[in-house]
């Protein structure tokens, strides 16, 4: 059946799980596997576990009643161990590294960021400031049959548009990592160039919130600014 984990706290956290239940039909038991430090929030692995909603609910609401009493890692939904005892011996191997883990998080949240800029503003730009994109783009329209012209242009875009988006975005991780304790690439988009997470305190939230607005409003309206959160800390677990 295998052993379904949630996540993983300290020792001495409360616990407090009366009245949630975790995934599966029928919904699962919640219980504990505990070491001296440790403690794991876990569950009966149900067979053939999707992200069905009400299974992501139920797994989402573990999360949100240990972050509400004290620092929680949180485990990506569907992980499962082989049992227990794995659990437990996982436990006491990384034993370390989940307490200093557990010590940045406390007291944080996860906030997730996505920006995108419009590709039309951003290739007239290109044209603008690049006098080679420009000449080739000349020739290409003067001979249309120029196929190393129109090769060498499109290259050179791509080199631009890659450049660009590399420097804005670590222009915008710059100016707003300093309310955050630390920050964590995810994977982009085909449209956003920048997807972050950033660790947040929650004393720092608002003014987190704040800067992200302003560094929106001041690249305009070519840009699209996505925030996302709190959030439980996935990304830096």
């Amino acid at each position: 059946m295998g052993t379904y984990l949630y996540a993983i706290t300290a020792a001495g956290h409360p616990l407090r799980l009366s009245g949630i239940s975790g995934v599966g039909e029928p919904a699962a038991q919640l219980r504990t596997v505990r070491t001296k430090d440790l403690c794991a929030v876990v569950s009966d692995a149900p067979p053939q576990l999707r992200a069905k909603r009400r299974d992501v609910a139920a797994h989402q609401d573990v999360q949100d009643r240990l972050l509400a009493d004290g620092a929680a890692l949180p485990m990506r939904f569907g992980l499962v161990g082989t049992d227990d005892a794995q659990v437990a011996t996982v436990l006491e191997q990384d034993r370390d590294s989940y307490l200093r883990r557990l010590e940045e998080v406390d007291g944080c949240r996860e906030y997730h960021l996505k920006v995108a800029r419009d590709e039309d503003d951003l290739l007239r730009e290109i044209m603008r400031e690049s006098a080679e994109v420009r000449r080739l783009n000349d020739r290409t329209r003067e001979n249309p049959g120029a196929y190393d012209d129109k090769v060498a242009l499109g290259e050179l875009i791509s080199q631009e548009v890659e450049a660009r988006h590399e420097r804005a975005r670590s222009d915008i991780v710059a100016r707003l990592a300093g309310t955050a304790v630390r920050t964590a690439d995810v994977e982009p988009t085909k449209r956003h160039f920048l997807s972050v997470s950033f660790l947040v305190e929650r004393e720092k939230a608002t003014a987190f919130s704040e800067a992200v607005h302003e560094e929106a409003g001041q690249r305009g309206d070519t840009y699209d600014f996505s925030l996302h959160g709190p959030l439980p800390p996935y990304s830096f677990v």
